[in-house]
This record gives structure tokens, sequence and C-alpha cells, in this order.
């Protein structure tokens, strides 16, 4: 309530944007608190629409709440997916290459020299690392195609033996199950896992779109499915085949084997999505159409940052307090998540927080505003209300 007061607000924004503190160790001890200390890592990119030039990170392009190429800012995210319930890992804001090469632009919102250009994909190996880090334990790796069409991106997945299921694009091309290959003596006798080969068959990869269309009608099935807290059931046509990931086999590098699910509406033949999923060749199809379809979680979970907590509401302009004003709303969010199941009754929702917030905020500007109460217990009596 006293930040409502013009200069205990200009304080509050003070602490945000001006003071010296430091949000790293803020974020290490909130993933280390997490109640939660096992499930799956949902990656994506969360934007913030903005008027001006001068917001740090702001630039032109693809802006997810606008569904458009816009002037925003754009933040790669982590989220936590565990028992029906989502924290929040780390957010780290996106640094377009405009800014990062105009070093006098970036000192003018205070980035640190030190801070230079990341792809998206690499910020969010680096929020997963430090999650792994704080003891997390990562069951699996959950992103759009923003991530699962980046090579690199799911080696490094595959290097840290974690499970993924990756959004692709219909354009990335496979070898249907394994292709045989020669490998060269020489690494056969060191005893190492070969990282040349030759292909024995004469064989091309082909795109994904063209295998899936492909198909024989038997290899497709119906399949149900509902996300946790919701009453929807949603239906689809689904085909897995193992297959072989082509992107650097003219390298003569050979990718391992994954799932290609490929989901399509019912009684239609158009594919309307494709995913890679890193689990083992015994998996049951439901398996696979029931992980590939948990990153609902993340959109719900960032709507609610934002209309409930302002998560998209800072107004200032610099490095610092962008990253300060996030790393707050993250401690907020999860001091509600670890309140909601200790509720009776029905469970505790963002909407009922709001409500209960708002109610609080009216008692006390009337227990610190007599008269206004009476005013309008006067006009209620003088002016009845009319239904």
């Amino acid at each position: 309530a006293r930040v409502t007061d013009p200069g205990h607000y200009q304080t509050f924004q003070h602490f945000i944007t001006h003071t010296t503190w430091d949000w790293h160790p803020v974020w290490r001890r909130l993933v280390e608190l997490l109640p939660a200390r096992e499930g799956m890592v949902v990656i994506d990119d969360t934007s913030f629409p903005k008027q001006g030039t001068h917001s740090v990170g702001v630039a032109r392009q693809y802006c997810g709440a606008l569904g458009k190429i816009a002037n925003c800012q754009v933040a790669t995210t982590a989220l936590l997916w565990a028992k029906g319930r989502a924290w929040m890992l780390g957010a780290t804001l996106y640094l377009p290459k405009e800014w990062t090469r105009d070093r006098a632009r970036c000192a003018r919102v205070h980035v640190p020299p030190d801070v230079r250009f990341q792809e998206k994909w690499r910020l969010a190996l680096t929020l997963l690392r430090r999650a792994r880090a704080a003891g997390v334990t990562v069951t699996a790796v959950l992103a759009d195609a923003a991530y699962g069409d980046v090579t690199v991106f799911r080696e490094a997945l595959h290097r840290l033996h974690l499970p993924y299921a990756l959004g692709i694009s219909s354009h990335l091309t496979v070898f249907l199950g394994t292709p045989q290959v020669a490998v060269p003596a020489a690494a056969t006798r060191r005893g190492r896992p070969p990282t040349r080969f030759r292909l024995i068959e004469d064989v091309t990869p082909i795109a994904v779109s063209q295998l899936a269309a492909g198909l024989p009608t038997r290899a497709w099935r119906r399949i149900s499915w509902r996300n946790e807290h919701q009453s929807t059931r949603w239906r689809a046509e689904f085909a897995a085949v193992r297959v072989t990931p082509a992107h650097d086999w003219r390298r003569g590098r050979l990718a391992p084997p994954v799932w290609l699910l490929a989901q399509r509406p019912l009684g239609s033949r158009k594919i309307a999505k494709y995913f890679f999923i890193h689990l083992p060749a015994t998996t049951a199809l439901k398996r696979l159409v029931w992980i590939a379809h948990q990153r609902w979680a993340i959109e719900q979970q960032y709507q609610q940052l934002k209309d409930e907590l302002g998560l998209d509401h800072f107004e200032g302009r610099s490095y610092p307090g962008w990253n300060r004003h996030v790393a707050l709303t993250a401690v907020a969010y999860t001091f509600l998540q670890q309140e909601r199941p200790h509720t009776r009754g029905a469970p505790l929702t963002f909407p009922m927080v709001r409500a209960l917030v708002c109610e609080i905020f009216t008692a006390l500007y009337f227990a610190a505003n007599p008269k206004q109460l009476d005013y309008i217990i006067q006009l209620r009596r003088k002016l009845p209300l009319r239904i």
C-alpha cells in the first residue's frame, strides 16, 4: 500500500532501476529453494511490445504477444514443469546484433561491457546448465521449432544425455531408420566412437514432410489426450517412425536416431506438426504424444505472469532494471505457487489472488479515508441502485 504514494513509488522505482544490487544471486537462491527438484524443462521465448526505441534490447523482431513482426523486447525463458505445477528457472533478455554492435547504445542503458551477442539457443542452454548445477533433475527438455530446428542445440542435449521433445519445421531432412555406414579402420582400432563414416547404402535424405506424407494409412492412429488441470480432451491422428537426422551427413557425421512424430487433424491428410523426440525405441506412441504436448504449460503460466503479476509492465529502460524486475516477479510467482496447495477448499488461482488483493486494498483505502465510505453510504440512500 505504501508504493501508491508518489514519493514511495519513486523510491520503489529507484530500488529496481538505479540501485546496485545484483540479480544473479537472487535467481540462484530462488532455484535452490524451489520445492520441486525434478521435472521437464520448457524452453520458450516471451515478448514485451514497446513503442519507443530506447528500452534495452528493443527492436523490430517477431513478437509472440502480437503474432507478427513488431517493435518489442524478447526474452529466452526456462520453466520447470513438475507434478502439474510450473516454476520459473530463469529468464535472459535477448540482445539483437544491432544492439551488441553499438557499444555506445549499450552503455546508455548500462549493459555490461562483457555482454556480447548470443543466439537464443545459447541463452537457453545457459539457463538449462544453471538449473542442473542448482540440483534440478531434468527428465526432458521441451521447445518449439525455433529451437528444434537448430542442429547444435539438439547436439548439446545429446551430449548432456537429456531426453527431449522438440518441434521442427517440415523442411528438415532425415534418413529412415539408421543408414548402414562404413567406419574408418583407424577409428575402430582406437576403440572410440566413430565421428566419421561413409554411407554404404545408396540413399539420400528425405524431408520430414515428404516422409510423413508417404506413410501408409495403417501407420496413423487416432489418439486423445487431456492436459493436466484442463477439462478439454484433444484428439488428432499421429504417426511415429524412427529416423536419423541428416543435418551433417555430407561431412561424414551421423546424428543419433530419434523419433519423428507427425500430427494431423482428424479427417484431414494435411500434416500440422512435426516433432523430434529423443526417447528409447521401445517408447509407446501414446507416451510420445503426451510428452510432445506438455509445452502448453508455459503459455498458460507466462500469461498469468503478465496478466496478474505484471511481468511485461516494466517502465524503465535499463538492462539492470529489466533484470531486477523479472527476478522480483519470479520471486512473487514462486511464493504464490507455494501458497496455492495450502489453501483450504478450492485450489487458489491467480484471478482469485487478484480479487483478494483488490478487496484488501479497498478495505485499506476506506480505513484510511472513512469520509469516503460515509459519502458512498449517503449516496446509496439518496440514489438507490437500479437493476
